[in-house]
């Protein structure tokens, strides 16, 4: 099992390609590339990635892919610098007042 909290394992894939945003499938497909022990899990892995995508604030849409099937999730730009440290914590974003 990875050490890292899928927090870290969705920054992992962001991170890993240069253009920093990746769509939901290719997020999936980077972890089953560097993570064997998902591949006979089932699907209840997938759930929490989208989960988690969708509830923490390191994760932002931006935009959909040009075939139109869905969106690209990016690291908020207030994570960033963490992030590329490789510090995949979550981290509160400040709220403009």
């Amino acid at each position: 099992k990875p050490s890292q909290s899928y927090i870290g394992l969705i920054g992992k894939a962001i991170m890993s390609v240069p253009q920093k945003k990746l769509v939901l499938s290719d997020i999936y497909n980077y972890i089953l590339t560097h993570y064997p022990y998902f591949r006979n899990k089932g699907a209840g892995w997938r759930n929490s990635i989208r989960h988690n995508l969708s509830l923490n604030e390191c994760f932002v849409k931006v935009g959909r892919s040009s075939n139109g099937k869905g969106h690209f999730w990016a690291i908020n730009p207030e994570n960033y610098e963490d992030f590329s440290k490789g510090e995949y914590r979550r981290k509160r974003v400040s709220k403009k007042r």
